[in-house]
């Protein structure tokens, strides 16, 4: 099924690209071939969360001068956010994983590398 994609899109560009019709519709300015390597971008990171749980926290240690036992219900709900927080975080990295999701660039490289364009084709 691949196979037939990949062929049905390269007759496509192929006629794109003929003389027959006088002019070329599309007129590459460079090769059409994936390079043999991406970019080492680092991801971008999740924004923060637990952030008023933890002002609301910090602002009661500081009225009582660092004594937990007083914050104890501040403490126990930062707890509970951050708890919340991961759990969906590992929720968000498994449905991305079971969708496939972006690769890494350093997983993209070596797929790359292993399974190189064909130049002579071009």
């Amino acid at each position: 099924m691949a196979y037939k994609s990949a062929t049905a899109l390269q007759e496509k560009v192929n006629r794109l690209m003929s003389r027959t019709a006088g002019k070329p519709v599309l007129k590459p300015n460079k090769p059409l071939v994936l390079k043999g390597e991406v970019a080492n971008r680092k991801m971008r990171r999740g924004e923060a969360t637990c952030i008023t749980e933890m002002s609301l926290l910090m602002a009661c240690w500081k009225k009582t001068e660092f004594n937990n036992t007083v914050c104890s219900s501040e403490i126990t709900t930062f707890y509970k956010c951050v708890e919340k927080a991961q759990i969906e975080a590992r929720s968000k990295t498994a449905q991305q994983s079971s969708q496939g999701g972006r690769l890494v660039p350093k997983q993209a490289n070596t797929l790359l590398k292993r399974f190189p364009s064909i130049k002579n084709e071009y």
